[in-house]
């Protein structure tokens, strides 16, 4: 009984420390913001300050009704380079599935270091790399973003297909196999109802990385926002690079958190 009010004075106090802590950060935020939207930033000789190129990048974008009014341009270059990761994984969903078959040790066996030879090498090269070869090759625009993400897909989503495939539960696939079912049987009914689940979870955290990665490859002209990201950034035309920032971080968290949702529901 004694140890109650000590628990009781324990949290009491926490509860008035994370107050504390959360009144000074919100001050010094406000402050902060204040101080920034107030200060008239000062330009000397051809180069401007770093705190008057930072209130381009991040506060007019969103103050300017100039700027404002040209963010719908941003969010379809977005929308595009969505396309090209879903695009992508669509394709390395479908093609990974037979490479992890193949590099898993308890269905291929004495083969499995073909499969999984295969998904190191293909893990070895960036995606920005198979950006430049498929750009050079099929010439810039999406379609050479789409070739590269779903390539580089593969090496991930096929190296985790094939884990998932090694520590499925074995005994009904012995059953099946047990009670006259071929090879092709064991695999449709005792293997694919196991591992659909975490190949689909898989899948899915794999496009919020194909959708940074998109945003990247448009640099070398491989589609998307990338492309007008650094025309941007060689002009120096700070606002335009902000609201691009601002719509990648918008609709990266919101794919983050619908993700998210989607794959708790499926594991």
């Amino acid at each position: 009984m004694a140890d109650k009010p000590k628990i009781s004075l324990r949290k009491a106090k926490t509860k008035t420390y994370k107050f504390y802590f959360y009144t000074i950060m919100l001050t010094l935020s406000a402050l902060y913001i204040i101080g920034l939207f107030t200060t008239s930033f000062s330009v000397s000789g051809s180069a401007a300050s770093p705190l008057h190129t930072l209130r381009r990048i991040f506060i007019v974008p969103l103050t300017d009704m100039e700027y404002i009014v040209q963010f719908p341009v941003y969010i379809g270059f977005m929308i595009e380079t969505i396309a090209i990761a879903y695009a992508g994984v669509t394709v390395a969903t479908i093609l990974a599935v037979p490479v992890a078959f193949l590099a898993a040790r308890n269905v291929t066996k004495r083969f499995s270091y073909i499969g999984k030879s295969l998904l190191n090498a293909i893990r070895a090269i960036p995606e920005l790399i198979f950006a430049i070869i498929f750009v050079a090759a099929v010439g810039i625009g999406p379609y050479a973003g789409v070739l590269a993400i779903s390539i580089n897909s593969i090496g991930m989503l096929g190296k985790l297909y094939a884990e998932v495939i090694e520590s499925i539960d074995t005994s009904n696939v012995d059953a099946i196999k047990a009670s006259g079912g071929n090879r092709i049987q064991a695999m449709w009914y005792g293997v694919l109802p196991q591992v659909i689940p975490e190949f689909s979870s898989y899948s899915i955290y794999r496009f919020e990385i194909d959708v940074r990665a998109s945003t990247v490859l448009g640099i070398v002209g491989a589609g998307g926002i990338g492309a007008p990201l650094i025309l941007a950034t060689y002009q120096r035309n700070w606002e335009d690079v902000g609201m691009i920032l601002i719509v990648v971080v918008v609709f990266v968290s919101l794919i983050d958190l619908i993700s998210g949702k989607i794959r708790k529901k499926l594991v």
